[in-house]
């Protein structure tokens, strides 16, 4: 009996197979909200005494459109840098960037995480890019953000919702 018999796979299911049913494109992207705040250059800090700390917070949100299988991703990003000199902050850049994803074949119990897993993961590129060139032109060396992990924000979103809804005991 050749391995052609059995598809190929020993009987064993093909990945491919299983994915050609998963579809999904970006239809668009957009900066929904961006705002860059130079505390350098309105108070006039001097930049010999410049020492960055970097914080980044990141949130998602997605939600369906109207359209079938069309889902709106939201990912946010706030990125303050504070001297670790005396604190003062230098810099603070919020950064609101969105795609619309046409989404087909993942179950429904899947969607929630794959919309906030690999949706934001397609537009991290685009927001690493941004993030760079604005602070740059803003006047400081380019902030390449780090990769973001996905599947841990999720987890430790999922967490921390368990835990608001838990009930207390007194």
């Amino acid at each position: 009996m050749t391995d052609e018999a059995n598809g190929g796979t020993n009987g064993a299911a093909d990945p491919q197979q299983e994915q050609q049913g998963l579809r999904m494109n970006i239809l668009a992207q957009f900066t929904r909200d961006m705002s860059f705040e130079n505390n350098v250059a309105t108070k006039g800090v001097q930049t010999s005494d410049i020492q960055p700390e970097m914080q980044v917070q990141v949130s998602l949100d997605a939600k369906k459109r109207n359209a079938e299988h069309q889902y709106e991703v939201i990912t946010k990003f706030k990125i303050t840098a504070n001297n670790k000199s005396d604190g003062a902050t230098l810099y603070l850049l919020e950064l609101d960037y969105g795609g619309i994803f046409h989404v087909e074949g993942v179950p429904e119990d899947q969607l929630h995480p794959f919309l906030l897993i690999e949706c934001p993961r397609q537009l991290f590129p685009f927001v690493r890019r941004i993030v760079s060139d604005v602070t740059r032109d803003g006047g400081f060396p380019p902030f390449n953000l780090e990769i973001v992990d996905f599947v841990a924000l999720y987890r430790n979103e999922l967490a921390r919702r368990q835990q608001t809804e838990a009930p207390t005991t007194v």
